[in-house]
């Protein structure tokens, strides 16, 4: 089911042996291993690995290894200082540095017996695994264009529907049925499923165009990632209808009703291609799926959807080499943005229900919105590239007063709002704004600090909170924020802090796990996700969500649909034993809790591999 529904929502194949370093059964599993971070590192990066152990002491008189493919000796050095527990089973950690080994190759650690998965030193190698996430972005592709064959082509001619009301705050359950409203039909074809599911999201949607255009402009190239952010866009203009001042915001529906008289999304287990041809009923609103719209025509928007969905479509106008087509998206980016509900603003609107992805901050996204259409306008020429400018630095100013505490993810986006207002502002020679440069540097490095004091005290340096939800996303965050501060500042103090966020999400984390599916040699196997369970073909470049609250798992895994063929084989969970400070880690198609993949993931990690990269 739907990612961020919360603990609230709790009730609601490994076909390959893992080889050295990887989980195994309690009773023969090895007394110690190594964590790596699967993909590699560039050569002048700083390169971490950790020796995970039970015992005191290290073996090997507390000596690595480094070898190459042949087995030769290319590195060898003194285990570091024991970083404290990870659990009971394992209550010891010892860094292992391996930043002298900058020769391009492919590499293992080795302390004793204990040998680490395969990892690579080479130029631009940390993008390397951002080809596969666009790749994932075009499994994700419904429509005519989805890879499968055409799906949901029902959704060219959608019905618009009232707000559904639910059975309680925390759940999708629809109390009553679903009321048909004026508007209709709008042609909401295309775009991506939001996650293992197939229900689309503008809020998400509008955040992973962002990051995609971002990733195109500000990093490393990546082979079709372009004509992905095209996909989405098209997309997102379909959404918002600038002859009526109206945001559509979802197709579909979580669940059904109470009495079973209809069926929603996450009611039943299939491939896309089947839903407009669903028989029966029971499956009306699996046949035609509802759209849902942010307000009335014309009426004001929420804040966060009006600020994040400017910002895809000006951050596209800047890149866009026709200048009519781009003055076209300045102006759909400036007709939505004017459009914001920024006073007596209440629950911000996100999807439906809300619990599904509860944001509560917005004046980022204003700030985003603003920076890009000053950037796109700056581009083209437009004069009212100071209004906007001064727009972003009022919503920085307050966002700085009023709404900090998170890092970058989908529900903060204020690292690369900061960041491009900065440009802005150096671009435009402006002064007197309400926030100054410094002001957004400082909370820049607010943010990476919040990580670095984290991960100071976790003895994998994870900068995330891993017993909370979106520590993947948030790890993948702060490597991009470390690289979106030096490119301001031309500080590089936080660079090895970022890399290693981007190592803790690929392999040197206590599970031994990349959660970058078909990334590593011991990646993600069992994703929560319907295509690639029911086709068996792999997810690749798909990102999931990771580990979790151990609490979340108090009441099982997630439902087993008949449809759903059973991913691992004997429902045998290989990381248990690695359960520690609070959090779990389930390879299991039903763990929505940390094995369900999403767009948002995908992107925020495509956006900081691609700047982790040299260009």
């Amino acid at each position: 089911m739907t990612r961020p529904m919360r603990a609230a929502l709790a009730l609601a194949t490994l076909t390959t042996a893992l080889a050295a370093g990887a989980p195994a059964h309690a009773a023969s599993a090895p007394a110690a291993f190594i964590r790596v971070d699967q993909v590699g590192f560039a050569p002048a990066e700083a390169k971490h690995a950790y020796l995970m152990t039970a015992k005191t002491g290290t073996g090997a008189a507390g000596r690595f290894s480094v070898v190459d493919r042949h087995g030769r000796t290319v590195l060898a050095g003194t285990t570091g200082r024991d970083l404290g527990a990870w659990n009971a089973r394992y209550p010891h950690v010892h860094d292992l540095d391996l930043t002298r080994l900058r020769a391009p190759g492919a590499y293992r650690v080795k302390v004793g017996a204990v040998t680490s998965p395969e990892f690579e030193v080479a130029a631009g190698l940390p993008a390397a695994p951002a080809r596969r996430i666009v790749d994932f972005f075009g499994l994700q592709r419904d429509g005519a264009a989805a890879r499968g064959g055409p799906s949901h082509l029902n959704d060219r001619a959608a019905s618009v529907y009232a707000w559904p009301k639910f059975t309680g705050p925390d759940t999708d359950q629809i109390k009553g049925g679903l009321t048909r409203i004026g508007g209709g039909p709008v042609d909401a074809e295309g775009g991506w499923f939001d996650a293992g599911d197939y229900l689309k999201f503008t809020h998400i949607l509008s955040y992973v165009d962002t990051l995609l255009w971002a990733a195109e402009r500000d990093g490393t190239h990546v082979p079709h990632l372009r004509a992905e952010a095209a996909h989405g866009l098209r997309y997102l203009e379909k959404m918002w209808d600038q002859k009526t001042r109206t945001l559509y915001i979802q197709v579909g529906i979580g669940a059904g009703d109470k009495a079973g008289t209809f069926a929603g999304d996450h009611d039943i287990w299939r491939l896309p291609q089947a839903d407009d041809a669903a028989k029966g009923g029971r499956s009306r609103f699996i046949r035609h799926r509802p759209l849902f719209r942010a307000a009335a025509p014309g009426k004001p928007i929420s804040p966060n959807l009006a600020g994040r969905t400017a910002a895809a479509f000006a951050l596209a106008a800047q890149l866009e080499p026709s200048r009519k087509r781009a003055e076209e998206l300045l102006d759909k980016a400036a007709s939505v943005y004017a459009m914001a509900k920024t006073t007596g603003v209440g629950r911000l609107v996100t999807s439906l229900p809300h619990a599904f992805y509860p944001e509560s901050v917005w004046r980022d996204d204003m700030e985003l919105g603003g920076a890009q259409l000053a950037l796109a306008a700056r581009r083209l020429g437009d004069p009212r590239a100071g209004r906007w400018l001064a727009q972003a630095a009022r919503w920085a100013a307050e966002y700085l007063g009023k709404e900090t505490g998170d890092t970058f993810n989908l529900y903060d986006v204020s690292a690369l709002a900061h960041t491009d207002l900065i440009r802005a502002i150096r671009r435009s020679g402006t002064s007197g704004l309400a926030v100054s440069e410094a002001g957004l540097v400082a909370g820049l490095r607010a943010q990476l600090e919040t990580g670095a004091r984290r991960a100071a005290a976790d003895p994998f340096r994870a900068g995330a909170d891993y017993a909370e939800f979106d520590s993947v996303p948030h790890a993948f965050g702060l490597a991009a924020t470390s690289r979106l501060y030096r490119s301001v500042t031309g500080d590089r103090s936080y660079d090895a802090f970022g890399t290693g966020q981007r190592n803790w999400a690929q392999g040197t984390n206590p599970w031994g796990v990349s959660f970058i599916a078909e990334v590593g040699e011991h990646s993600i196997a069992c994703p929560h996700h319907q295509i690639a369970n029911i086709t068996g073909r792999p997810a690749a470049g798909a990102v999931v969500n990771g580990p979790n609250g151990a609490k979340l798992f108090a009441d099982g895994l997630g439902e087993r649909f008949d449809e759903m063929p059973p991913c691992p084989p004997g429902k045998v969970d290989r990381y248990k034993r690695f359960t520690g400070r609070g959090s779990r880690f389930v390879d299991d198609v039903r763990s929505w809790q940390t094995s369900e993949p999403a767009d948002d993931f995908a992107a925020v990690a495509l956006y900081a591999l691609t700047l982790t990269s040299p260009r």
